[in-house]
């Protein structure tokens, strides 16, 4: 598809997640003619800029990603950004915002579609909602809305933003983005499990022993302390990234690779999803709060932290489906800042199998997602000139040329949202279940809170407190990452 007319409004169009990702994305997709001629964009937020400041910000966002531009397509892009200063509670600035998209939809011949993107913080998703709905925001052509995480804070918030969004939109016209689904390595997952024999046969609860997923950072939360207060490492980062991970890697084998299909498939398994009792949570769950060192803060001694928070700053655990080819597998994830280095990767430990050599090892197969690009699958092989076994990587490896083609999360999901593909966006009906899984940790966490425990501290630029170590259901298993 080429040049799409679209009016697109950006709420909150003068923040970090606008300049860092939106612009440049945006700008990719009209060099790629996505997007060109009739298109708009109107950023809004509080702040008192003109139509031309806006634009200088946006050719800012643009050269901060790239080395070498032509200057002239990117003026030209830049004109089609305008800015309405914009307080998102004020019911005759949704009047203004309406007047202004109505203006350039017939200066540029956008079709009445309209796509609505809600970059700001969450605690006004369900207000933006309301008055998009009874200011009669949405036009006579196509109406999207592209909404960020955290998608409620519980089940319950959740609930009612969903339904405050419905009023608005149809389901398959509500885009819930969550950025890891963009990536290439995650985009990997179905085709190396469905296009490769050797990987296929063996992908099933009778084969794998158990998966482990590895999302670790590298930094503290800096000056994010005060959104981190209200959620904390499993909120922030299970109930989103990690549960999308486990999802491809448990799912059913859809009929085909439509997005009903795929998101039909998905749904069958989160319908089984094992909710975990007290006793589980005590025994497969960890939670911990980073420590400082002699260059570090401390996660209570951060800006905007409570000093008795007890607040996750990293979280291991468990989950578990009673359907699906991995039924009754345990799939292990954990997830934490201030942690030894950056490195976002799966580890499917395959079974060991009994053999003449005694002493050989359980295969692996390893997908890294950042901050390197890689497949591996762990084998064994002879050793040379002794006698015994040895281990060996098998590697799928990108090349520097590749891994510059491979675009942003953002890029791929935007484009989606354009072409209307929602097959890497998160449906209601999943959403739901990650929350329900959620919010009974939560309440376990809660009540050990209240008898006097804490988040066990941990030292920076380690994997984690040591409990996590001892999460596992047999003594014989371990991370693979360590």
């Amino acid at each position: 598809m080429k040049n799409i007319p679209v009016i697109m409004i950006i709420f909150g169009g003068s923040g970090d997640l606008a300049h860092r990702k939106l612009y440049p994305a945006l700008f990719n997709l009209y060099e790629q003619g996505l997007i060109h001629d009739n298109f708009a964009v109107i950023a809004t937020a509080r702040r008192p800029w003109s139509h031309e400041y806006l634009r200088g910000q946006v050719c800012d966002a643009v050269h901060e990603i790239h080395s070498e531009v032509n200057e002239n397509n990117l003026a030209e892009f830049a004109s089609h950004f305008y800015y309405q200063s914009h307080d998102v509670t004020n019911v005759e600035h949704y009047e203004t915002l309406k007047n202004l998209a109505q203006e350039l939809d017939d200066r540029y011949s956008s079709q009445g579609n309209r796509i609505f993107y809600m970059a700001m913080a969450p605690r006004f998703f369900g207000t933006i909602a309301e008055h998009i709905n009874d200011q009669h925001l949405t036009s006579s052509g196509f109406n999207r809305i592209v909404v960020e995480k955290p998608f409620g804070r519980d089940l319950t918030s959740a609930e009612e933003l969903n339904k405050q969004i419905t009023a608005s939109f149809a389901e398959d016209d509500i885009f819930r983005i969550d950025h890891y689904l963009g990536k290439e390595m995650v985009q990997n997952i179905l085709p190396l499990r469905l296009t490769n024999p050797l990987i296929k046969n063996v992908w099933n609860n009778e084969n794998i022993k158990n998966i482990q997923v590895t999302l670790a950072e590298r930094l503290g939360v800096e000056a994010r302390g005060g959104y981190y207060e209200t959620s904390g490492a499993l909120r922030d980062m299970v109930q989103n990234h990690i549960f999308q991970i486990i999802t491809l890697l448990a799912m059913p084998e859809p009929k085909d690779l439509t997005s009903r299909s795929i998101h039909e498939a998905k749904q069958e398994l989160l319908s089984s999803l094992v909710i975990p009792s007290e006793k589980e949570i005590a025994a497969h769950f960890v939670r911990g709060q980073y420590l400082g060192s002699d260059v570090t803060f401390g996660y209570r001694q951060e800006p905007n932290v409570a000093e008795d928070s007890q607040t996750e700053t990293f979280v291991a655990g468990e989950v578990k489906f009673k359907k699906g080819p991995l039924a009754g597998t345990p799939i292990y994830f954990r997830t934490g800042k201030e942690m030894r280095e950056k490195k976002n990767r799966i580890d499917i430990v395959l079974k060991h199998k009994s053999n003449q050599y005694g002493r050989a090892h359980s295969n692996n197969i390893t997908i890294i997602i950042d901050p390197q690009m890689q497949i591996f699958i762990t084998i064994n092989g002879k050793k040379i000139n002794e006698s015994g076994i040895r281990r060996e990587n098998l590697s799928y490896l990108f090349s520097q040329e590749e891994q510059n083609q491979v675009p942003d999360g953002y890029e791929r999901l935007l484009h989606d949202v354009f072409i209307n593909d929602s097959t890497n966006f998160t449906h209601w009906s999943e959403l739901k279940n990650y929350w329900h899984f959620i919010d009974q940790i939560e309440e376990a966490w809660q009540k050990e809170n209240e008898q006097g425990h804490e988040p066990e501290q941990y030292l920076p630029y380690r994997m984690g407190p040591k409990a996590a170590n001892k999460i596992f259901e047999t003594p014989t298993e371990r991370w693979i990452y360590d």
